[in-house]
């Protein structure tokens, strides 16, 4: 799986870049994406607005984070894994018995940004199992993106050479592309590019990059880790979120 979004949609966090301060090593995106395709040749690729792609590969899938990816109403959702109370979900959302795990979350995704009275975070908790997505809303340019909370499925994240962000269940292809720009998507953490990350167990409580450093000072790596000392001063609790993914689509136009 591969996801490439360009910097004034992706909104990578800055510490990603840090490992690879002085260096330039990390490839452009049309490159990684020409990357993943040499390496997966069945793979589909799905070229989106403003030089963004979603690609998916079923080549050496594991069959217990098996690779899937739905567009329905402009919404494009790569999800990796499986939801152990799928059922319980699909009667929440009004779903049929054939709704897969994708669909599922571009559901609640519908809801949050269309009616909810309720945060990202009180949704994302709900769902059980093991998983890592993402979600790309066509229309208001959102981005969204989960990982449960145990890291029980391989995800990473980083930085291209022009400060594209790159996400990817696949190692190789995070560490080719983007050199030492990359760090694992921290577990039980959501990101949406209006607003940042965050964690959907701790959402009151900043989530921050913490660099790796050698004897001499260099940095050899970075990660990222909930903050229990440190709050969030509020978080916006009326409303829909499409305030939060107007307020995406508006900070892009704004670039």
């Amino acid at each position: 799986m591969l996801a490439v979004f360009e910097k004034a949609i992706g909104k990578p966090p800055e510490e990603l870049r840090l490992p690879a301060m002085g260096s330039n090593n990390s490839k452009t995106p049309q490159e990684i994406v020409e990357n993943f395709q040499s390496m997966w040749p069945d793979s589909a690729v799905y070229n989106l607005s403003h030089g963004n792609f979603m690609a998916l590969s079923h080549e050496d899938e594991s069959p217990i984070h098996p690779r899937s990816i739905v567009v329905l109403d402009d919404i494009f959702c790569v999800f990796v894994g499986a939801l152990e109370n799928i059922a319980d979900l699909r009667h929440h959302y009004g779903l049929p018995r054939q709704a897969t795990e994708a669909m599922i979350v571009i559901e609640a995704y519908k809801v949050l940004r269309d009616r909810a009275p309720y945060p990202p975070d009180q949704v994302v908790k709900h769902l059980d199992g093991k998983f890592a997505f993402i979600i790309f809303d066509a229309r208001t340019h959102t981005l969204f993106i989960a990982r449960d909370r145990d890291g029980s499925v391989e995800f990473q994240w980083g930085m291209a050479r022009d400060g594209s962000l790159i996400c990817s269940d696949d190692p190789s292809i995070i560490k080719e592309g983007c050199g030492q720009a990359c760090a694992n998507f921290p577990p039980g953490c959501i990101f949406i590019n209006g607003s940042g990350l965050t964690s959907f167990d701790h959402p009151l409580h900043k989530v921050r990059g913490v660099v790796h450093e050698d004897d001499s000072g260099n940095i050899l790596s970075v990660y990222f880790q909930v903050d229990l000392y440190t709050k969030i001063p509020s978080i916006p609790r009326t409303g829909s979120a499409a305030n939060w993914a107007d307020a995406a689509a508006a900070e892009i136009k704004g670039e």
